[in-house]
């Protein structure tokens, strides 16, 4: 098998928070599965939440109860990890509370249709995705890239926020053992957990802790609501024992887990 890795930046980011809605919007601190899912949905063309309303509506008529965006049904088996890029090397990426205005008629019921938005971006945000070439989607997903085509503009979160894709490489998936490491990517924390070691063990492996960085993130949706499904992330420079996950390094020594 192969694994697609590429550097994925923009100037800024929204990847919205669903549990609140008024006053202000906040933003996820790293980019998770699903806006992912949709970004390279967009690369490969496929249909996005838009699509949902007419569906919504087709499916009560048929006695249809589940169903997904088109992106999401076609790439949710994906196999994805997600690394910090060099400028966020402790996982943490800066965020800014932004205000303007909605000025489209139909934002706001107030006189005048204008309506004043408060969203918190990130800034500069950066990350290296790796994409584990194990099925025909991943495949079409690669030879996208490789071609350098793209059938809708991808975005971080979006349309205010275009994405940059490059440094796009293909590697060959090397699985190793892993008894106790540290790890390079965000981990799902079920999968793993830092290594419980006496002082003289620590001294002995260099293996002080410099930061250790969590976040729950999306990592699916629900069939009947399309609301997020949550994993609490773990990404830390100490050392980690994972349970049966499959750890992979890639050529420039960098140890990931796909998710």
């Amino acid at each position: 098998m192969e694994i697609l890795r590429f550097t994925l930046s923009g100037k800024n980011a929204f990847f919205k928070k669903p549990e609140v809605n008024s006053y202000c919007y906040y933003t996820y601190g790293n980019i998770h599965k699903v806006a992912l899912l949709g970004l390279l949905g967009a690369v490969l063309g496929y249909g996005g939440y838009t699509q949902m309303q007419g569906f919504d509506k087709a499916k009560k008529k048929a006695g249809i109860s589940e169903g997904f965006p088109e992106f999401y049904e076609r790439l949710r088996d994906l196999k994805i990890s997600i690394l910090p890029d060099s400028k966020h090397k402790k996982g943490y990426i800066p965020k800014k509370m932004q205000t303007f205005n909605n000025s489209v008629g139909y934002a706001s019921k107030e006189l005048g249709g204008n309506l004043i938005v408060k969203e918190q971006w990130l800034e500069n945000p950066g990350w290296e995705i790796c994409l584990l070439i194990d099925s025909e989607e991943a495949g079409k997903v690669r030879d996208a890239f490789l071609n350098h085509t793209c059938v809708y503009y991808p975005y971080l979160g979006k349309n205010d926020h275009p994405a940059n894709l490059s440094a796009v490489t293909i590697e060959d998936a090397k699985i190793i053992e892993f008894d106790i490491g540290r790890l390079d990517c965000f981990a799902p924390k079920d999968e793993v957990q830092v290594a419980d070691l006496d002082c003289d063990e620590l001294e002995d492996m260099d293996a002080f802790i410099e930061f250790k960085y969590e976040e729950t993130l999306p990592v699916g949706m629900d069939s009947w609501t399309n609301q997020y499904s949550l994993k609490t992330f773990l990404y830390t420079d100490a050392l980690v024992e994972v349970d049966d996950t499959q750890v992979y390094q890639l050529k420039d020594g960098k140890k990931i887990v796909f998710y």
